[in-house]
């Protein structure tokens, strides 16, 4: 079983779309025994908030289920429990390298690497721009299917 952890700043926007768009696909892929699929913030501001209602809208739009959930906090023992650790920003990816143990660095990865798109995924909640962050968040989360 491949273990993803989806990370952004707060886990209100950005990471628990992904996680939600990752478990819709694999789902529809016939491949959700072979996942588990959460996320993770990398910041402590939003710790037990519930998901950005624009992100649940955005998600709702495109039919991808989701379900109540709090956002928590990273930390070493996940990032060593997991398989790969995707963070959707430069400074996700820094807060995930200070927690990270030296021997779990290569897992520690940016959603872009996977989508194409050359350039990290925006925060929704400062741009308001959940559309874009979907797509890109969706085209990353497609090409994890191959992992």
């Amino acid at each position: 079983m491949k273990k993803l952890i989806f990370v952004c700043l707060g886990n209100i926007c950005r990471s628990p779309m992904a996680e939600f768009i990752m478990k819709d696909l694999v789902k529809q892929a016939g491949r959700a025994d072979s996942f588990q699929i959460s996320s993770a913030a990398a910041s402590s501001e939003a710790l037990g908030c519930c998901m950005e209602p624009r992100a649940a809208a955005v998600l709702k739009r495109h039919g991808v289920p989701f379900t109540d959930r709090r956002a928590v906090k990273l930390t070493s023992a996940m990032i060593a429990d997991a398989d790969l650790v995707i963070g959707m920003d430069e400074g996700n990816l820094l807060a995930m390298k200070r927690l990270a143990r030296q021997e779990d660095l290569p897992k520690l990865k940016l959603l872009n690497e996977y989508s194409g798109i050359p350039h990290p995924v925006a925060d929704p909640w400062y741009t308001g721009d959940f559309e874009t962050a979907f797509y890109e968040i969706q085209q990353g989360c497609k090409n994890l299917l191959q992992f």
